[in-house]
């Protein structure tokens, strides 16, 4: 989801000014190495050599919890890169400067996928025969930090009263895109300048450039519905409508669970989603400021899909993560072992990689979507484990893959 940010880690730190999936991933098909390092793509197909051997199911029972994971939970997100990978070029690069080889050595398993109704049994064996697992580390390590993220869901209404006055703004018309050669701003006698900042928005800076998607009912959920790039709202006639994230106005992201530290409100050990929406709404008089010290902000659209990736498909619950692609390519399929959550237990299970982050940067780093509704906001909110992955590769790509 475009812009959102790993919940924990920016409620503490500050983070790059890229929203949370800059839009040059989420503009470019899945499997592409990054642009400055599409031209050192992989040995054409014809120059390679044939597929390996078949793995052993002996490589997948070293991962811990292997076994008992429900993989066909996992299908429905990697038949959805399956259905974008088959339409790219076979010599397509994997991953940054063909990292994982390139899209033919990754078709053939999409090929074989199972059909929807494949059981548990099916989906392993589909795995253990089309990929090889191998471990992910990292300056000698394999233990990263794993976040959660979550679909919010807000109140709203098309038309703006007493009640719902909070807008959700389209992209403005004088907003200007990065490129290589400027950032982010507006054109003021014909020079680019800094585009306005959150507190000139919120005193009416864009009434003439932007056009308000709808109208909610709560400026803090509004808040973090920029962090996590994506959401949904209910109107006041019973309508759903979804929002995704569509462009940023390039300031960087200042953590608001930084400022409370700073401010002595919060203790650093108590910062999570929870507690700071909490001290949000017991200071109501003194939420905006806050949240106006962080200058960034995000611009919707209008969305017919559930929430969207950076990899351009729809999100799987508990199935879809966010990775860093300068490692893992979009696309991949991943198993993980994390710590226990407290009410959920030690996170053993087959994920794909189908979205990026702001604050997600490293080899061995995470941030699990967790869904819509009380429980996926509760996990995401708290989630905060250490953990290892194993990227599953084809066969004949395996040896090749190196951190």
């Amino acid at each position: 989801m475009s812009s959102r940010r790993s919940l924990l880690p920016l409620l503490l730190v500050a983070c790059a000014s890229a929203p949370r999936h800059a839009p040059s991933f989420a503009a470019r098909s899945p499997w592409a190495a990054p642009p400055e390092l599409a031209s050192t793509a992989t040995t054409p197909p014809s120059a390679r050599p044939p597929p390996a051997t078949p793995p052993s199911t002996s490589a997948f029972d070293a991962l811990p919890g292997w076994r008992d994971d429900n993989l066909a939970e996992a299908l429905p997100a990697l038949r959805r890169t399956c259905e974008r990978l088959l339409r790219v070029p076979d010599d397509r690069p994997v991953g940054p400067g063909g990292l994982a080889g390139a899209a033919v050595d990754w078709k053939t398993a999409c090929r074989a996928l199972p059909p929807p109704e494949a059981d548990a049994a099916a989906a392993r064996a589909y795995f253990e025969r089309s990929f090889v697992p191998v471990s992910v580390a990292s300056g000698g390590s394999d233990r990263g930090l794993f976040t959660g993220y979550f679909e919010p869901e807000l109140r709203g209404s098309r038309t703006r009263s007493r009640r719902f006055r909070v807008p959700l703004y389209a992209r403005p018309s004088d907003l200007v895109t990065p490129t290589r050669q400027h950032g982010t701003g507006r054109r003021v006698r014909g020079r680019l300048r800094p585009y306005w900042t959150r507190a000139q928005i919120a005193a009416g800076a864009l009434r003439r450039t932007a056009r308000a998607l709808v109208w909610v009912d709560d400026p803090i959920d509004a808040f973090f519905l920029e962090i996590q790039g994506s959401g949904r709202v209910t109107l006041d006639d019973g309508a759903v409508l979804r929002v995704n994230y569509d462009a940023s106005n390039g300031h960087a992201y200042v953590p608001l669970g930084r400022v409370l530290i700073e401010r002595g409100a919060l203790e650093r050990s108590a910062v999570s989603l929870q507690s700071i929406r909490a001290w949000l709404a017991a200071h109501p008089a003194e939420a905006q400021a806050v949240m106006n010290r962080n200058p960034s902000y995000v611009f919707f659209h209008e969305s017919a899909r559930g929430a969207t990736g950076s990899e351009g498909v729809v999100l799987t619950a508990g199935r879809s993560m966010a990775v860093d692609t300068r490692f893992i390519p979009l696309g991949a399929p991943l198993f993980l072992d994390l710590a226990p959550l407290e009410g959920v237990g030690p996170i053993r299970r087959l994920v794909v990689a189908q979205d990026t982050g702001g604050a997600i940067r490293g080899a061995v780093r995470g941030d699990l979507f967790w869904g819509a509704g009380p429980d996926a906001y509760d996990r995401a909110g708290r989630m905060q484990q250490q953990g290892r992955y194993w990227l599953l590769v084809p066969p004949s790509v395996a040896a090749r893959v190196r951190w």
